[in-house]
């Protein structure tokens, strides 16, 4: 078993009052209660921090009063203060202290945890918390140690070199926070028992093998036995794992991308 020492890097361990709330997990389950995603259950209770994603003060300058440890996410947060006074939760990058006063605005330096519209990155920026569409929120490059490249620039968009590897495009006026997320040590936990997993609210993977045959495409048999196809597919025969690809052939967003992700030994490579 191994963990993160948040000892020497959290500064608090009780979060701003005002900006967390009581929150339901959904586990895995719909509204009538039924199983959408595998492997979801129980865990322990978590207080939901607020955080900020819309960045929505332009030309605001605000101080990091604290970072901390948010359960819901595995980059690290900090308590961003104003200046008028307004206090908000947002996702730290690596590096950034206590005090160290950030801003979001156009003509903002191009520092470690400052937020600018992509038009104003350059060429081979690390960027996260970046946006798909103007205005929208961050939703791209927010997990712990992750970072996106700025690769080029044409016709009003801009190419991002995701950390899935896959390059697509994004509208140049889409905003991003330069640097990458806090807390790049997260990769290298290893929970160590079944118990722990479980503390987390993730429940038990059974393997198709060890199936049978009306449970899985890949169950049965007397002993242990081969698939008995080319292709490894999922519990509703859909293709999965090595590789394959299970993206839909007529996703809206297939225009905007450039090249797609690398797997397996491709990506190592």
């Amino acid at each position: 078993m191994s963990v993160v020492a948040y000892k020497g890097v959290t500064t608090t361990s009780n979060p701003e009052k005002s900006l967390t709330s009581g929150h339901h997990r959904k586990v895995g389950r719909n509204a009538f209660g039924r199983v959408t995603t595998r492997h979801k259950g129980a865990g322990v209770k978590r207080l939901w921090r607020e955080i900020d994603f819309k960045y929505d003060k332009i030309g605001v300058p605000y101080k990091i009063a604290s970072v901390e440890y948010d359960p819901n996410r595995t980059g690290l947060i900090g308590l961003a203060v104003y200046k008028d006074g307004e206090k908000r939760y947002v996702l730290l990058p690596r590096g950034v202290k206590v005090g160290e006063e950030l801003v979001t605005a156009e003509g903002a330096p191009l520092k470690q945890g400052n937020r600018l519209q992509l038009k104003n990155i350059p060429i081979g920026t690390f960027v996260y918390n970046a946006e798909i569409k103007p205005k929208s929120g961050a939703k791209l490059g927010r997990s712990a140690g992750v970072f996106i490249q700025v690769l080029a620039k044409d016709a009003g968009m801009v190419d991002l070199k995701m950390p899935s590897t896959e390059v697509r495009k994004v509208s140049e006026n889409a905003w991003a926070s330069v640097g990458e997320v806090s807390n790049e040590e997260k990769r290298l936990e290893n929970y160590g028992k079944a118990g722990r997993s479980r503390w987390k609210g993730i429940r038990p993977t059974v393997r198709g093998t060890a199936m049978n045959p009306v449970d899985h495409p890949h169950g049965g048999g007397e002993g242990r036995q081969g698939r008995g196809r080319r292709r490894a597919v999922s519990m509703w025969g859909k293709p999965t794992g090595k590789g394959q690809k299970s993206r839909r052939v007529k996703k809206y967003s297939n225009k905007f991308i450039v090249s797609r992700r690398k797997v397996g030994k491709q990506r190592k490579g």
